[in-house]
């Protein structure tokens, strides 16, 4: 056992030995926008981004109980087409404007450096560019470390000008609400302020009256309404917008609910990414990154689930797009990437830099 824990401590402390050596060999070449909305899809797999439906789940009565119509929308024999059935704007849109990292077939690898591959310890990975091996459950606890968002919001370009909208309700710990006032709506929580649009009352209204409430993440429908509101009435500089359905139905051992709510994330963008072209002030003026928290397991019953012990768990994948980032499309150059080094590309995208371990001065 003393030689297990051991093994653990080491295996734990290896990826955050030289963070900000991590986090500045980003082989990425990013020019800055003045906007930014960070996306987080949770527990989202590499192998349906860049391969689409999986064969043997689709196909399995236990994961898939109407086969017959998931396969009519989400399948086909050919790879690309079954990518883009699944995603299509992402193979539509973001393949041809933007950049997409993590297909490990063509050994482009995008990792999490920390050690338990599930979800605050990833989200805390890609915010604060650190791997705390203290960060080791889901518990709501305030998090420590200083992260990539508060870090923005404390210069005078940023002030009073970041917000975050999350389905899952522990974000307002994992990103210090407490400590550094940044609005972060999260879970069911009402949308607050003096002034609330018709939009964002309807949304209050719907949560309060209408709404079947399943646990700590809401639908990703909400967040999103929620957060395109507070784009239209408050133009932040940055956004971050956290969708949280997928890893709920995947733990529910349901492949046809994950599928389904996958290919609505990517409506969700799609529809967020035309607000912004058509909008003044975010036309050709705003990038947009997107990642996922951990992966998942490979086969059967493994694919429900993800940790430590469990194949696949730490295997992710990265997308970004807009004015300054080259349209490369999907990377198929062999290279490892790490959700660590995610807090600085966000960091740069609006031409800033971000040290992990950054030390700022409060300012609610």
């Amino acid at each position: 056992m003393k030689v297990f824990l051991t093994s653990l401590i080491l295996l734990a402390t290896l990826p955050s030995a030289t963070p900000s050596r991590l986090a500045q060999q980003t082989p990425i070449d990013i020019r800055p926008a003045k906007n930014l909305v960070v996306v987080t899809i949770d527990g989202v797999r590499w192998q349906e981004i860049f391969n689409g439906a999986d064969e043997d789940l689709i196909n399995d009565p236990k994961f898939t109980p109407d086969t017959n119509t998931i396969k009519a929308l989400y399948w086909s024999d050919n790879k690309e087409q079954r990518r883009r059935q699944l995603m299509p704007f992402f193979w539509s849109v973001l393949a041809g404007k933007g950049q997409l990292y993590g297909n490990r077939q063509l050994n482009n690898k995008v990792n999490v450096a920390n050690l338990y591959a599930f979800s605050y310890p990833g989200y805390n990975e890609i915010f604060t560019g650190t791997t705390d091996l203290l960060v080791s459950s889901n518990k709501k606890r305030y998090n420590s470390n200083i992260n990539v968002l508060e870090y923005l919001e404390s210069k005078d370009e940023f002030k009073g000008k970041v917000a975050a909208f999350t389905s899952w309700d522990v974000f307002p710990y994992i990103l210090n609400e407490q400590r550094n006032g940044i609005p972060v709506n999260s879970g069911y929580q009402k949308v607050e302020g003096e002034h609330l649009s018709s939009g964002q009352q309807l949304v209050n209204k719907v949560q309060e009256e209408n709404v079947y409430h399943k646990g700590g993440t809401r639908y990703d429908q909400l967040t999103f309404l929620a957060a395109r509101e507070y784009l239209e009435e408050h133009r932040p500089k940055v956004l971050f917008l956290g969708l949280g359905e997928t890893d709920e139905y995947a733990h529910s051992a349901r492949y046809d609910m994950y599928l389904e709510h996958l290919n609505k994330a990517d409506r969700l963008l799609a529809e967020l990414w035309h607000w912004i072209q058509t909008t003044p002030g975010y036309k050709d003026n705003t990038s947009i990154i997107i990642t996922t928290d951990h992966g998942r397991g490979y086969r059967d019953a493994k694919w429900a689930s993800h940790h430590l012990f469990i194949r696949g768990s730490s295997q992710t994948w990265l997308a970004m797009m807009g004015p300054g980032v080259a349209p490369l499309g999907e990377v198929k150059d062999e290279q490892q990437l790490y959700l660590q080094q995610v807090a600085g590309m966000i960091a740069g995208l609006v031409g800033e830099e971000f040290e992990p371990g950054t030390k700022i001065a409060s300012r609610k």
